[in-house]
């Protein structure tokens, strides 16, 4: 396992990298990847599961990838989450319910230079160190950064060809996605996974209502874990969102 920072040009910001690459013999093509945001919360769990799994790939049907974690700074973690994940707009509003807790955040809006730190910066950082497959590279998200990693496939889909995202925020800014969702071009193939808990109340229906207007055509895939709340869901999903991605070919 690998650590390292980087600095972007495009956020002004450092991230601390975390890499995980199996041990084992490398595929002709490289490795798969896995790029997992909230990185800090959610890497060490991630490297788990991938290698827990690949290692009976013939009954997971998982095979070995390599697992990145971006990580913010634990000092402005739960501030810089709001900047780097979401889209810029020209108003934001926020649901009645929240009741005011949002109204003091001024920097929003960052997921376009976030974006491209990924792209310009991160990859190229990545694949010069490690054997990266090109053609098998997903994004993972949670909650915000789950609204990241649909805003990513709406708008950046030559990116990543599988986007896993669990409790997505689509209640972000008077549901805004589905606005992207309307206006996309989706008439290139990619993978998506969209996961949720049962006890998540209003955001299992935005999951639901997501999921349905996904074209037809779309490798897409909803679940909705029974008995699992925000916090729980990540735990009890995350093997079955690597499996979707990593899906080993027969």
């Amino acid at each position: 396992m690998k650590h390292f920072t980087i600095d972007s040009t495009y956020t002004n910001y450092q991230y601390n990298i975390s890499v995980s690459v199996p041990n084992g013999r490398q595929p002709e093509d490289g490795f798969p990847i896995i790029y997992v945001l909230d990185g800090r919360n959610y890497f060490d769990f991630a490297k788990q599961t991938i290698n827990l799994q690949s290692g009976n790939s013939p009954k997971t049907n998982v095979e070995s990838a390599i697992v990145v974690g971006i990580c913010h700074q634990e000092k402005d973690e739960s501030l810089r989450r709001f900047y780097d994940f979401t889209a810029q707009a020209e108003t934001y509003h926020f649901p009645e319910r929240t009741k005011g807790k949002w109204v003091e955040l001024n920097d929003l809006g960052g997921a376009e230079n976030f974006s491209k730190f990924i792209e310009d910066e991160l990859k190229p950082e990545i694949e010069s160190r490690y054997p990266v497959n090109q053609n098998k590279q997903t994004l993972y998200g949670h909650s915000l950064s789950g609204y990241f990693v649909l805003w990513s496939y709406l708008t950046k889909r030559d990116c990543f060809h599988t986007y896993l995202a669990v409790s997505p925020s689509l209640w972000w800014n008077d549901e805004e996605l589905f606005r992207y969702l309307e206006e996309a071009d989706l008439k290139e193939q990619r993978s998506v996974f969209i996961i949720v808990g049962e006890q998540e109340g209003f955001m299992v229906k935005d999951a639901i209502r997501f999921y349905d207007q996904l074209p037809a055509g779309e490798t897409k895939q909803l679940y909705i874990a029974q008995e699992e709340n925000h916090a729980s869901v990540v735990p009890t999903t995350m093997s079955r969102a690597f499996r979707f991605s990593t899906k080993k070919s027969k």
